[in-house]
């Protein structure tokens, strides 16, 4: 019995040797896609920065890139599996929807000008464009897109608009009085991009009575042309450039009373930061209209009374309404170089008066300036012992390749001037004096005047310029009043006949 059953099982083994053997092909699969958004978070609104991930699964091969899509009309092919996005907000919030399709590598091993798949057009494989022609050439690499998933992997992500966000910069600040200009700076950050910033409000003491500038401006000056106004308005000069003021005038301002500045930035949607202001509420900021045309411009840093002399003098010239003093040194204003300059040119005439420490910047800075919007100018000033004289000459008419100095001058010094020049007075030192430095000067533009007569320093200490609106002396006048006091004699002469002004 064994024997037979043996029999029968080599019969069937034998007999299934020779039946033919059946292949299935099995056909190329498409690949799968997944995506999240990073950092992990629930499908709630997102801001309009946000970085999207994906990922792409080939049963039956390697996945060797990915399109994605913000229309479903329009796809871009990358071989990352992420990347960072800033999606435009609109007037309102928006929805966008993302889809994205991984690509497997199944290609037909030449390049392809056109992929149509899904019943979509992706356009022409890409490629490395080694020469930057556009055109795919046959040395350039490319991607041989294979199967494309079918499928998207998509998320719908609803972008909620943010409110900008305001502060000062650290530049900015008040003093506690100025005159009518004042320069402000401020940043603004906004996470859906500092681009969408669409305008920058400001006002002056009512936040319902606000003009707008461009958004991306960061830095304004208001300034006052009209002092005579019952409602001055002032110029906005962007980034405190004169050449480019905003087409709207600033209401509001009150003089001779406290002032508050406000600003707030406002996105394209219309959302708005709160306003911001300046001084803050602990504080006061006090705006000074002008006693008249002169300003006599306080760089002395030294404690030996010259402020008082200066008043004095100014009392027996009869300006005593009638001029107006800028220590910017107590009071001093913020982005200095741009707030001084506008302030002076609220004056048509300037005496800038200073020790040793000249504030040089911004005397080159802001003096030619000055003199080009009609300002005239005198200085009764000091340098340091050690001074550019190539720096000087961009507001002095001096040779800037020599100048002749002393350690000191005693009191008793005289000064005389040119005998062409014998309507300006003798002057003559009071105390001592040191690191005084006279010029040689040009041979055109400029009228030799002071000079030392016994030969203690040589060249010029005093000179005006031929168009007679600056003039120079390179000693204190408080110091230089002694002998006869002509010091009042020489400021009328100068003030009232070379300027022009009228007490």
């Amino acid at each position: 019995m064994k024997i037979i059953l043996i029999l029968i099982i080599c019969s069937l083994i034998l007999t299934s040797c020779y039946e033919d053997i059946t292949d299935t092909v099995i056909p190329n699969q498409s690949p799968e896609t997944g995506l999240s958004l990073y950092p992990d978070s629930s499908l709630g609104s997102q801001p309009s920065r946000l970085t999207v991930s994906w990922w792409g699964d080939d049963p039956d091969g390697l996945i060797i890139g990915y399109y994605f899509s913000w229309d479903g009309i329009n796809w871009t092919f990358t071989k990352n599996n992420d990347s960072l996005f800033s999606l435009q907000i609109g007037a309102v919030d928006t929805t966008y929807i993302f889809r994205v399709s991984a690509v497997d590598n199944s290609g037909n091993g030449i390049f392809d000008n056109r992929i149509l798949q899904n019943n979509i057009d992706y356009g022409p494989e890409p490629f490395v464009d080694a020469n930057q022609n556009g055109i795919y050439e046959n040395n350039e690499t490319f991607y041989d897109i294979g199967l494309i998933d079918p499928t998207p992997a998509e998320i719908n992500l609803p972008i909620k608009n943010s409110t900008p966000t305001i502060s000062w910069s650290s530049l900015s600040f008040l003093p506690d009085t100025s005159f009518p200009v004042m320069t402000f700076g401020w940043n603004v950050e906004d996470i859906d991009g500092n681009e969408t910033v669409q305008r920058i409000d400001i006002a002056l003491n009512d936040t319902n009575n606000f003009i707008s500038i461009d958004g991306a401006v960061r830095i304004a000056t208001i300034r006052i042309n009209d002092l005579d106004s019952e409602n001055p308005l002032m110029d906005v000069l962007i980034e405190g450039n004169a050449s480019n003021i905003a087409p709207e005038k600033l209401p509001g301002l009150k003089m001779n009373e406290d002032n508050i500045f406000y600003v707030r930035a406002v996105d394209v949607s219309g959302a708005a930061s709160p306003f911001i202001r300046l001084p803050d509420e602990e504080s006061s900021w006090f705006v000074k209209k002008p006693n008249g045309k002169l300003l006599v411009i306080d760089d002395y840093t030294s404690t030996d009374n010259a402020a008082g002399f200066y008043s004095d003098m100014m009392d027996s010239l009869d300006l005593n309404n009638d001029y107006d003093v800028y220590d910017f040194h107590t009071n001093e204003p913020p982005f200095l170089s741009i707030t001084f300059l506008e302030t002076i040119k609220l004056f048509r005439y300037s005496l800038w008066y200073a020790d040793n420490n000249t504030s040089l910047d911004l005397a080159i800075s802001s003096v030619q300036k000055y003199l080009d919007t009609g300002g005239k100018i005198l200085f009764s000033i000091q340098f340091p012992q050690t001074v550019d004289l190539l720096s000087l000459q961009g507001f002095l008419p001096i040779v800037a390749d020599s100048s002749n100095t002393r350690s000191s001058l005693s009191s008793g010094v005289k000064i005389s001037a040119e005998l062409t020049q014998a309507a300006y007075p003798e002057l003559e030192t009071t105390s001592s004096l040191f690191r005084v430095r006279s010029f040689y000067l040009e041979e055109l533009g400029v009228i030799p005047i002071y000079y030392f007569p016994n030969s203690e320093l040589n060249g010029y200490i005093g000179f005006s310029n031929s168009l007679k609106n600056l003039f120079f002396v390179g000693l204190p006048f408080h110091k230089l009043n002694g002998g006869n006091a002509n010091v009042k004699i020489l400021l009328q002469k100068i003030l009232f006949q070379d300027f022009g002004l009228t007490p």
